[in-house]
């Protein structure tokens, strides 16, 4: 982990070139409410000057980058009043400062136990697990931090939001990863390490940035760049990237993939052949055979989609898009009982699906069991309306799989 004091906030464009570290904001953002049960006892008239003392001395210490004695002085903050929200808070920010994760992490717990809706408290949590390598906890509290919101602090929400990426793709979560990062493209951020974030998740490598090999650069930032290009909505110029890159990496596995989601904005027969490339490469590649089977759905081919389906099940039966697709394949060529059949599945697999809902509603209507249509159809409602606030703002690259 990089070691640095940053002493001023900077921008999301500087601040997510680094490991994990930012800026701590000069105070804790407000908390709307953080009445968490019983009040603590009031300090004594003694505990109260002892309480000013201290506090006068630990502000000192911080504002003079003593870090190693400010935060011995908010532990004794924190032990005269166990409530003092601001005195866990500093001691995280001032272990953070210092690489000391361990600390950090315990700080920043007491802080959002104290503060359950504080976002920005949850996101120095994930960024110090994060340096722990508690990579599933991290990402968990990270995507909590975009729940509650960050406040007035956005370059933290900007760092987050970076690192939560770079875990999805860490997670095989490729599309959600791509679809997060592109929310820096709509803000017109091409920072190198967003690029490189991008790149990794296009080409759908489980790894972190840190991890990619030094004779995949180069492949991994043609790749990131016609994302990038993509998500902007530079269609011409992110074609001539993605053409490109399946010029001069043709045999690499998930190239000729990356460039058929892209051709499926415009270009939906064009997409297909690139999917067979893809499936010449890597046989039996689930996501390929997703997207042709959905291309072939929109097109209305459903009897084109349904073997495609049917492999696509059959490569990954865990995977819910690949249930979705042959549940919907089965629907459009009359065999409903086995398209509710696969839907259901799907549902177990993902019950916060909007698209499955959706789809199985439509399953319902045509057997005649109304009652469960029009609930599924409510959930849909209550789901898709849920999926586009936590995405307001995202640009979505990630053709017609849904995240």
């Amino acid at each position: 982990m990089t070691r640095a004091l940053l002493l001023l906030v900077v921008s999301v464009t500087c601040a997510v070139g680094l490991s994990a570290q930012t800026t701590a904001p000069s105070k804790p953002p407000a908390e709307k409410s953080t009445t968490t049960g019983k009040p603590s006892p009031k300090p004594t008239p003694v505990q109260s000057a002892e309480f000013d003392r201290l506090l006068k001395a630990a502000t000192e210490a911080r504002q003079a980058e003593r870090w190693d004695e400010a935060i011995g002085l908010y532990a004794k903050l924190v032990k005269i009043k166990p409530d003092y929200v601001e005195g866990y808070w500093y001691q995280g920010t001032a272990s953070y400062t210092q690489d000391d994760f361990p600390r950090c992490k315990e700080a920043f717990r007491k802080v959002t136990s104290l503060a359950p809706t504080n976002g920005a408290a949850y996101a120095f949590l994930g960024l110090c697990e994060f340096g722990l390598k508690e990579y599933d906890r991290s990402l968990q509290h990270l995507l909590q931090s975009r729940i509650h919101g960050i406040g007035d602090v956005p370059d933290l929400g900007g760092v987050a939001r970076y690192h939560a990426a770079i875990l999805m793709s860490r997670m095989e979560q490729y599309e959600q990863a791509l679809e997060t990062l592109g929310e820096f493209a709509g803000e017109g951020n091409d920072n190198p390490r967003v690029i490189e974030a991008m790149g990794i998740a296009t080409l759908r490598l489980p790894m972190l940035p840190t991890e990619t090999p030094p004779d995949r650069r180069e492949m991994i930032l043609m790749a990131g760049r016609a994302s990038y290009l993509m998500a902007t909505r530079n269609t011409a110029s992110s074609e001539r990237a993605f053409d490109q890159l399946v010029s001069r990496y043709p045999e690499t596995p998930n190239v000729h993939y990356a460039f058929g989601v892209f051709l499926l904005q415009e270009k939906g027969d064009k997409a297909i052949e690139e999917f067979k490339r893809e499936l010449e490469i890597q046989p039996g590649h689930p996501w390929s055979l997703m997207q042709m089977a959905f291309e072939y759905l929109k097109q209305g081919n459903a009897a084109a989609a349904l073997p495609i389906a049917t492999q696509a099940v059959a490569a990954a039966p865990n995977a819910f898009s690949a249930r979705k697709a042959l549940g919907q394949a089965l629907l459009d060529n009359g065999d409903i009982d086995g398209a509710i059949r696969e839907l259901q599945a799907g549902l177990k697999m993902a019950p916060d699906s909007p698209g499955l809902h959706f789809t199985i509603a439509r399953a319902y209507q045509r057997a005649g069991r109304l009652e469960d249509a029009a609930r599924e159809r409510e959930e849909f409602t209550r789901l898709d309306r849920l999926a586009r606030t936590q995405r307001s703002g995202a640009q979505s690259v990630g053709g017609h799989i849904e995240k």
